[in-house]
């Protein structure tokens, strides 16, 4: 009897863990630094959890004019206890761009590790610390 209750208190417990992972969904803003010294601006990425699968989309990139760009959206998305990770591949001026990102869930905060290349092919890495919207 006592095994039996044993069992089913460790399978209660690890289903309870398993629901007490952090939810990824939602928005999510981060101040991406500037080039050059210049001043950072304010960047709003929106998650979509499904079990382990991550979609979502950030920003469209752009200048000027009146009409912001359209997001982009992120392809291999995936969620695995607190850890996130998803891609977003851009075209511009004929040239595909790859960034990827990697976070950690902790609360209603996310540090986030940007990889994309440089202008000379190194890899350039970011890290940000982003906040769940509350709007």
């Amino acid at each position: 009897m006592t095994k039996k209750l044993l069992f089913v208190i460790t399978i209660l417990l690890v289903a309870s863990f398993a629901l007490m992972a952090a939810d990824v969904s939602g928005k999510w803003t981060f101040e991406q630094p500037g080039r050059g010294g210049n001043p950072g601006r304010p960047v709003t990425i929106t998650l979509k959890a499904d079990g382990a699968k991550l979609t979502g989309s950030v920003p469209g990139m752009g200048r000027g004019g009146d009409t912001p760009p359209p997001p982009t959206e992120i392809t291999d998305g995936k969620v695995d206890g607190n850890n996130v990770s998803f891609t977003v591949k851009r075209e511009f001026n004929g040239n595909a761009m790859v960034t990827k990102y990697d976070g950690v869930l902790s609360g209603d905060e996310m540090k986030l590790k940007i990889t994309r290349n440089g202008q000379d092919g190194t890899p350039v890495t970011t890290e940000v610390t982003a906040k769940r919207s509350t709007t």
